[in-house]
């Protein structure tokens, strides 16, 4: 990496009004100099002319000059600002490679960034999150991610986690001593401390993610019950076909909306009954598939079929997924729209074809991702994230059944170490080429 130099395109591709091309590495003044036929000053912007090898004019623009250190990657970076036509920047492009340097590969400039200290890998995630935001609730959470808030808070657990793993190997190594530390209560009482705060920011770090990534929410029912019509009524529009005749909808229906700056993916599946017919079965299976892969399930009834409770022990949910029951067409029952706390699951009584307690839904759905607060203090996530803070939360709840159990200092250090490595992952303090090749895969060329 140390001795090659890489040009990008830093620009989205199109025309536009200014077209920016990239270089970082150690011949990168070298290249730009010769461009330009100008010395460049570090951090001046120059107006210049852009020649080719044969010193034909390819276009006129700004040339600046970022030596490293102190520069995005770490290396000396070159950016070319010419006119934004693809042709001008495609000729800008093959001057640079034959120069000497090489096509950026997806991400490698965050790469080098990372590689290089200049930032850590939920930053770099952070780059590709605020690119790749919705809504603007995702664009500031990945500016806080980006500006390191997140990797503050990872840091801040390591620290707690530390200083508790220096205690307890110090009670394992210096028994002479007389460190009666394991015994001590206020172990236990920082111990949960550190799980009550690694519970904090798992919160904040599922809202990200949500806000980032979005929810997943299947209508799910039997024929008619009015799944299509809750579709349209959450879109604001006609997305799907509503008849009386049963069995309508088919085939997997798919809608993105935002609910106040959360993208929430819904999808619209085939009823769930017995069918003797191939597609309507085919269309069943995969509403089945949708369910599973769901972060949450509307269970439509029509609150107007005779029986309609026996309904609810629908075996909607193989796995443990929230569900919220919607009893629909309420505008012709005596019920008026409204919610419900049930055993198990919260009920919304609605009508979807009038919009009565549509609101109550929406209001609903924010609650259970935690939108209903004001968002300070969140920041971008990813499901990776999630997931190694639970796993280390989990390392840290072993830790404490074996100081409670059997009083095992041993066990409880090498949870306590355990935990350390699963937070090192967020932050790529650990991390692996895999890993690594994944995350940047997904960027943009010039990033």
């Amino acid at each position: 990496m140390d001795e090659d130099t890489i040009v990008a395109v830093a620009t989205a591709p199109g025309a536009g009004g200014i077209g920016i091309v990239r270089l970082s590495g150690p011949a990168a003044a070298h290249v730009g100099s010769a461009i330009t036929g100008t010395r460049l000053s570090p951090r001046h912007a120059h107006y210049c002319s852009f020649h080719d090898s044969q010193q034909q004019i390819l276009d006129s623009g700004i040339a600046l000059f970022f030596p490293g250190p102190n520069s995005f990657t770490g290396e000396d970076i070159i950016e070319l600002q010419a006119h934004g036509g693809p042709i001008i920047l495609d000729l800008l492009l093959r001057e640079c490679l034959r120069l000497g340097a090489r096509q950026a590969n997806p991400g490698e400039f965050s790469q080098r960034a990372y590689l290089n200290d200049k930032i850590d890998l939920t930053q770099a995630e952070a780059i590709a999150d605020l690119i790749g935001s919705k809504t603007e609730r995702a664009a500031l959470n990945a500016t806080r991610s980006l500006q390191g808030d997140f990797s503050k808070e990872i840091e801040t657990l390591v620290q707690k986690v530390t200083r508790l793993r220096i205690l307890v190997e110090a009670a394992i190594d210096f028994p002479e001593e007389e460190i009666d530390f394991i015994k001590n209560e206020q172990v236990a009482s920082k111990l949960q401390s550190i799980v009550d705060s690694f519970e904090d920011v798992e919160a904040r770090a599922r809202h990200g993610s949500v806000i980032q990534e979005g929810m997943k929410l299947v209508i799910a029912g039997k024929p008619n019950a009015g799944k299509s019509s809750l579709l349209n009524a959450l879109c604001g529009h006609d997305t799907a076909i509503v008849t009386p005749v049963e069995g309508t909808t088919r085939d997997v229906l798919k809608e993105l909306i935002h609910l106040d700056g959360m993208p929430l993916h819904i999808v619209d599946t085939a009823g769930l009954r017995d069918s003797s017919d191939e597609v309507e079965q085919e269309g069943i299976r995969r509403a089945w598939n949708e369910i599973e892969s769901s972060d949450h399930v509307l269970l439509v009834i029509d609150a107007t079929s005779p029986g309609h409770d026996d309904d609810q022990h629908l075996d909607t949910v193989k796995r443990d997924i929230p569900v919220t029951v919607v009893l629909n067409k309420c505008d012709l029952t005596d019920h008026p729209a409204g919610v419900v706390s049930t055993p198990g699951a919260m009920t919304i009584h609605l009508s979807a074809k009038t919009g009565e307690g549509v609101e109550l839904l929406r209001q609903h759905l924010k609650g259970c991702v935690g939108l209903s607060d004001a968002g300070d203090g969140h920041y971008s996530a990813r499901r990776r994230h999630l997931l190694n803070l639970e796993e280390a939360k989990q390392h840290l709840i072993n830790g404490q059944t074996q100081l409670q159990d059997i009083g095992a200092a041993e066990l409880l250090a090498e949870d306590l170490r355990m935990c350390q490595t699963s937070l090192g992952y967020i932050t790529g303090a650990v991390s692996n080429d895999h890993l690594l090749g994944e995350i940047f895969s997904s960027f943009c060329i010039g990033k």
